[in-house]
């Protein structure tokens, strides 16, 4: 579950810099889908660190 979100994190930080170089509808709709990446990648690895917490308890 984590690596997946370290690799979603990625994703998501390298389709921002990528999108910031497309132009017009393009460019909105790549940085829509690249912070969609970013944030399920931040959850990921927060459902990660909880789940870590439950198997401790």
């Amino acid at each position: 579950m984590r690596i997946i979100g370290i690799l979603l994190v990625i994703l998501g930080v390298v389709g921002t810099a990528l999108s910031s170089m497309m132009f017009g509808d393009i460019g909105i709709a790549g940085m829509i889908a690249s912070l969609s990446s970013l944030l399920a990648g931040i959850g990921f690895c927060k459902a990660h660190k909880r789940l870590k917490g439950m198997e401790r308890k």
